[in-house]
């Protein structure tokens, strides 16, 4: 059995640590979790945050434009989206994404600077060139990217052309995040998603050619029929890829909340051990060949800017993932797309109708969201700095928050130097400074965040979260 401490351990009690601590536990996207949100935050509680933001006009933002439509479902998807050939029904869509964007451009009064702009989906490569050139446009017309923004979409070679790819680096994007996630067929016959390794290699060969010099490449362990041997070969094949950036997610069976996924036969995915191991290959073979760990599940080549982030402790994590360009305001645009504005979550509606509804009668198609204590401020803190770079400052939040934090966290603290817990495991480090999650414990940053949410009690039992390995 592989073991990741610095790089490659093994050890005789995996099977026990696995049965600690393999349970239902989140990924910590946001803090609190998008189960607290709810509907008592709605059009009103959006404008007013808004309005707050307005007057932080010399800060930058960070905007996230949600494109829901697949021509086909896969499988084990997570995301919100709509299937349909329908063109007409994202032609429809744009219509009213110019309407939210223009409505939350004129709450914002002067501030437009983009740092970060994320198209995601669904497959946003889903809209034709004109379309695609259409909502660049709109989004254009309403803010201002900075110099330095990181441009980025999620693209799926199954489906994206050339002509898309020609397109969008004359638009200015400047990072692909393409899905793979298993190149074996069999694999790819259980979770719907027929994609070769030859399609995939000749659309990235090509990215390259034209001039894209950030790409990411997205992977999954725990999939229906994965086996070692093969995931190796797909580990392989992205390693000689040579993508500047990899994710490696844990597939999360959650068919209470997917109910598509219960396609999936639960007697051919993979037990905890093997799940273990499939991302201990992962981890050995990236780090063999010559990318560097970055935060839970990615990995980053010695120059990307992740990477430098990562090893100066100044990662960031937001809704669109690990960044090194954070903004104080995030927006959300579209159907469920999430937004963190001046202290609040905000999450759209997820229907169409209703989406088109709202704005008809000039409202924010807000559905639920959750304006944040001063508590939850200070938690998230923590469990942000644990999930990116894996340590907390305890002066510097000390500091910010005004709080000892030896006394504000005497319980947290006590439960993880446990005779069983984090510390006792080696997974954790808790000294006069702060917090270290050591390389071993990495694996379990999820589970060491978990002493630090306070919500989590109220879940126990209930199928709510994933699990953490």
């Amino acid at each position: 059995m592989l073991f990741v401490i610095g790089v490659i351990v093994t050890t005789s009690n995996v099977a026990a640590l696995l049965r600690q601590y393999d349970r239902p536990g989140p990924r910590y996207t946001s803090y609190p979790t998008a189960v607290e949100f709810n509907d008592s935050f709605d059009d009103a509680a959006y404008r007013g945050r808004l309005a707050a933001a307005a007057d932080a006009e010399d800060d930058p933002l960070s905007l996230y434009v949600h494109l829901p439509f697949c021509e086909v479902r896969c499988a084990y998807c997570g995301c919100m989206v709509i299937i349909t050939q329908k063109r007409e029904v994202a032609a429809r869509y744009l219509d009213y994404l110019e309407r939210e964007i223009a409505m939350l451009a004129a709450r914002l009064g002067k501030r437009r600077r983009l740092v970060q702009h994320h198209w995601g989906g669904g497959t946003p490569t889903y809209l034709e060139p004109a379309q695609l050139r259409r909502l660049h446009a709109i989004v254009g017309s309403h803010f201002d990217f900075d110099p330095d923004a990181e441009v980025a979409i999620e693209i799926d070679p199954r489906v994206t052309t050339r002509e898309q790819l020609d397109l969008l680096k004359t638009l200015g994007f400047n990072r692909l995040s393409m899905g793979v996630q298993d190149f074996t067929p069999e694999v790819q016959e259980a979770i719907a998603r027929r994609q070769s390794e030859q399609q995939t290699r000749d659309l990235y060969q090509y990215a390259r050619s034209i001039g894209f010099d950030s790409i990411n490449v997205d992977l999954i362990y725990g999939l229906p029929k994965q086996r070692l041997e093969t995931f190796r070969r797909t580990l392989d094949s992205v390693v000689d890829m040579k993508p500047d950036r990899i994710a490696v997610y844990s597939y999360a069976h959650v068919p209470w909340l997917r109910p598509h996924q219960k396609q999936i036969d639960t007697a051919t995915l993979p037990d905890t051990g093997l799940k273990f191991d499939l991302f201990g290959a992962a981890i050995e073979t990236f780090v063999a060949g010559g990318y560097e760990a970055i935060g839970m599940d990615h990995f980053a080549l010695p120059g990307d800017d992740l990477a430098q982030a990562s090893g100066e402790r100044r990662l960031h994590r937001n809704f669109m993932g690990y960044t090194t360009r954070p903004a104080p305001d995030m927006l959300g645009v579209g159907v469920s797309a999430i937004g963190d504005v001046r202290g609040a979550f905000a999450q759209n509606v997820k229907k169409l109708p209703v989406y088109y509804a709202a704005i008809d009668s000039g409202r924010f198609p807000i559905e639920r969201g959750y304006a944040l204590s001063a508590d939850d401020l200070i938690r998230r803190t923590v469990i942000t700095e644990l999930m990116c770079n894996f340590h907390v400052d305890r002066g510097r939040v000390e500091a910010r928050f005004g709080i000892d934090f030896q006394s504000y966290f005497a319980g947290e603290l006590a439960a993880l130097s446990d005779t069983n817990g984090p510390v006792a495991d080696g997974f954790l480090t808790i000294g006069g400074d702060g917090l270290d999650v050591t390389p071993r414990g990495r694996l379990f940053v999820r589970n060491i965040c978990m002493a630090f949410d306070r919500y989590l009690p109220a879940h126990e039992g209930k199928p709510v979260f994933s699990r953490t390995i």
